[in-house]
Order: structure tokens, then sequence, then C-alpha cells
């Protein structure tokens, strides 16, 4: 029994690992899904479900460096919260301009101002020089 609950816990942490991935690598393209949490999140369920697969995620060229600094304390960069205040309120402020209700407007400042005092709250460190 302890093997079946063991067995299935993998595969719900590989799958979680999987559709975070894919959901990461399409908010590279897709300004309002976020980059960056899904990539942790994947991480997260690859470190807990597959060595392999944290390792692969954990060395790869352009996710690798957010998974290491994540993980060893050292937050994000204030590039890359800068570009994602700009880039959550321009994306929010298009959404309250093309739905135009009252409510909607509510709720997005409300969910962008969580969102932004998140964000600056972060562990932030330098940019790395280039």
């Amino acid at each position: 029994m302890a093997h079946s609950s063991s067995a299935t816990k993998r595969f719900l942490l590989l799958t979680g690992g999987w559709v975070a991935l894919v959901l990461g690598v399409a908010g590279i393209f897709l300004p309002l899904l976020p980059t960056t949490p899904f990539i942790l999140l994947a991480s997260w369920c690859f470190a807990r479900s597959s060595e392999r697969f944290h390792h692969w995620l954990s060395q790869h060229r352009i996710f690798g460096p957010i998974i290491t600094r994540w993980e060893a304390g050292l937050g994000i960069t204030a590039t890359v919260r800068n570009r994602a205040i700009f880039f959550l309120w321009l994306t929010l402020g298009l959404s309250m301009w093309l739905v135009g209700s009252v409510w909607a407007i509510v709720m997005l400042t409300s969910i962008g101002t969580a969102t932004t005092i998140y964000l600056c709250r972060l562990t932030q460190t330098p940019s790395p020089e280039i």
C-alpha cells in the first residue's frame, strides 16, 4: 500500500512539474502569464519527484539561474522585479480599459497592488554583471 501511495505522489509531482514548466514557457510569450513562479514550482515538484529532471532544469541555460538564485536565498534581481511590475501594470491597465466595469477595475487594482507589494518585499540582489 505504501508503494502505491509513493508512486501516486511521484506521478502527481512529475505531472505538476511538467504542467508548471509548460505554463512557465508559455509565460515568456503571454504577458498575463507569469514565468518565474511556474518555473520555481516546476523545480520544487521535480526536486521531490525526479532528481534527473530537477538537475536538468537547474542546469538549463535560461531557467537554471532563476532556480539557483532562488534556492540560494538570493531572491530576484531588481531588474527582474522592475520588469515584472512594469508588465503587470501594463497588462492590468489594458485589461481595465478593455473591460471598463467598476468591479473589474477594483478587483484588478487590488490584485495588482497586492502583487506589487509582494514583489517589492521579495529578497532582491543586484543584477549580475554581463
